[in-house]
């Protein structure tokens, strides 16, 4: 029985060792994908950061692009003010006679002008065009009293509210100017 019960013994000091290799199993090292993971962040965050970086400094402006924008705008001034020296066609309008608003018809201005165009297009547009242009030149002059058309601002003001009145319904060009030649209040 001692030999039983010494091979029950070892029988069950086996298994107690087979138990402590399968408890023994290598841990998964838990902390060192912890610190990988971290370690693929912070590159991946700093290869964005340089990339950003490296895409704002390709949109700033060189030196050889402010001094070329320089040189274009200088053409484009030039070329501006060459436009404005050279006087378009110039035509001329019918005297108009108008009482001014708020007067009771005590008040007249009588204007002789001028219409400077852009092109010769305009010119046979403002020819078929004659009597809307002076109905809307009448009513524009009509609307103004005394005191806006005395002053030289109010001239200035009246010129330019006929140049862009006129504007807006013309297709085939613009006119550039308006140049009063005779302007009298009474």
């Amino acid at each position: 029985m001692a030999d039983k019960q010494a091979a029950a013994k070892k029988e069950d000091e086996a298994p107690s060792a087979e138990k402590k290799v399968v408890e023994v199993k290598p841990q998964k090292p838990i902390l060192l994908i912890i610190v990988v993971i971290i370690n693929m962040l912070v590159m991946s965050s700093v290869a964005m950061i340089l990339w950003t970086s490296l895409k704002a400094e390709k949109a700033k402006p060189k030196l050889q692009d402010v001094v070329q924008g320089e040189h274009e705008d200088a053409e484009h001034k030039a070329a501006e003010a060459e436009s404005e020296e050279y006087v378009g066609k110039l035509v001329p309008m019918e005297t108009f006679l108008v009482n001014l608003a708020g007067t009771r018809g005590n008040k007249l201005v009588k204007i002789n002008m001028e219409l400077e165009l852009d092109g010769a297009k305009v010119e046979e547009e403002i020819d078929k065009r004659k009597p809307q242009i002076r109905d809307i030149i009448i009513i524009l002059l009509s609307s103004k009293t005394y005191d806006q058309v005395t002053t030289q601002e109010g001239k200035k003001t009246l010129r330019d509210e006929v140049r862009d009145t006129v504007n807006s319904f013309l297709v085939k060009g613009k006119i550039k100017h308006v140049y009063f030649t005779d302007f009298i209040v009474n």
